[in-house]
């Protein structure tokens, strides 16, 4: 098998690990006496919605919300489809009637959530005296800043009518039971989709450092209600939440434990550094180049990580963190033998295009310049998608409807 063959089957078996119909059974509560209402949001969610339906004996209704192409129909559970990563007014719409949806329950009726990663932008509700598109312009913000997605969900969460704990606050006295997707660095429930169903430790004021660390241009009304904690959210010991439980699913390490044990079936020793890595893509890559050549020669290893990097864009090319993080390794390797690498998001979509990310081997640079591409300079003016399209080295996957963050494999050959 080829090196980028091997790779590619790491990826999927990362994928695997965290597919909703084997990870949302095993975790189904039982049935309740009184009604049992489906909704949540997420990149995964209208698959495990799914999988709900077809393990569940009783009746079922609900909605969730996933991203633009992500769509599974059920019979029972109405799916939507809303913007991601910026949030849209089909989703400000949907995250209404969800709430609609969970108003009148009672005290014998069961909510199940379903949360996965990109549930921040679906669930697009603002707070009272919040415009969509105010919160549309800070998340574009943050997002080109680099903000880390701790950081950008603790704004959404202050900012919202439904996240941050609204939403258990809102099917109180029904009991709630959240199945998450963990898609975040560390697995923080008030993290993962901004934690509509959990209670929520950090402050308006936090909100307002966030905003004010990357000098971003407050709207006045936004400032005003964070200032005087009208938008402050739940916090633990709510009586809300008293009930109410929260399961994590799927998660990152138990993805790349997958990747592991399929690497060791090809006689390869698998080398975790992390599923949690944080940071600027470019600043990781140049460690992670680092740690591959003291591995080179030494022995066959994959080296494999995961977690959520950041882009801080100031070009005006397209692609995405995970491509990012490759060119800069490519540029760091600088041709060094017997050393190849993948890095894709697990949900098939990195950044702005359609790819999950890509693949690089020894050559590529070399291809690159056949081709008369600079490769430095497609890194300054962060067009990475460009790069790697011309070079022929896209992974493509289309959306596999699950999502546990990044994936990187640096697989070394022995000599």
């Amino acid at each position: 098998m080829t090196p980028p063959n091997l790779l590619r089957k790491l990826f999927d078996a990362a994928i695997g690990a965290a597919d909703p119909c084997l990870c949302v059974p095993p975790h189904l509560p039982t049935e309740p006496p009184g009604r049992t209402v489906v909704v949540g949001a997420g990149k995964a969610a209208a698959a495990m919605a799914r999988a709900v339906e077809t393990n569940w004996q009783g009746s079922l209704s609900g909605l969730v919300i996933t991203r633009y192409g992500h769509r599974v129909d059920c019979d029972q559970i109405r799916i939507v489809e809303a913007g991601h990563p910026v949030p849209d007014s089909t989703g400000q719409h949907a995250a209404r009637e969800i709430l609609d949806r969970v108003r009148d329950l009672g005290a014998h009726d069961l909510v199940l959530c379903l949360i996965s990663g990109g549930a921040s932008s679906l669930l697009a509700l603002p707070a009272s005296g919040i415009s969509l598109k105010d919160k549309q312009a800070l998340t574009r913000e943050l997002l080109v800043a680099g903000a880390t997605i701790g950081e950008m969900n603790c704004v959404r969460k202050h900012l919202s009518a439904i996240k941050g704990g609204r939403l258990a606050q809102a099917c109180h006295p029904a009991t709630v039971r959240t199945l998450l997707i963990s898609d975040v660095p560390g697995d923080h429930p008030t993290i993962i989709g901004s934690g509509p169903t959990v209670a929520d430790p950090t402050t308006c004021a936090d909100a307002l450092d966030v905003l004010h660390r990357y000098g971003l241009k407050i709207p006045a009304a936004i400032e005003r209600l964070l200032i005087d904690n009208t938008l402050e959210s739940p916090k633990p010991g709510d009586g809300a939440f008293r009930h109410d439980t929260v399961q994590i699913i799927a998660r990152p390490s138990q993805s790349l434990a997958a990747a592991a044990g399929l690497a060791r079936t090809h006689g390869i020793t698998a080398i975790l550094l992390g599923d949690d890595l944080e940071g600027e893509a470019r600043a990781l890559a140049h460690e992670h180049a680092e740690r591959a050549r003291k591995y080179a020669g030494m022995l066959p290893c994959v080296l494999l990580s995961g977690g959520e990097t950041t882009v801080t864009v100031s070009g005006a090319g397209r692609g995405g963190r995970n491509t990012e993080y490759l060119l800069a390794l490519a540029i760091a390797l600088d041709a060094a033998p017997n050393i190849y690498a993948i890095a894709a998001d697990t949900d098939g979509i990195d950044g702005t295009e359609s790819n999950a990310g890509a693949i690089i081997d020894p050559d590529i640079l070399s291809r690159a310049r056949t081709a008369g591409i600079d490769a430095e300079r497609q890194l300054f003016n962060n067009d990475a998608y460009g790069f790697f399209a011309a070079t022929d080295a896209l992974v493509e996957t289309g959306p596999t409807l699950t999502n546990v963050n990044d994936f990187r494999a640096i697989l070394i050959e022995a000599k």
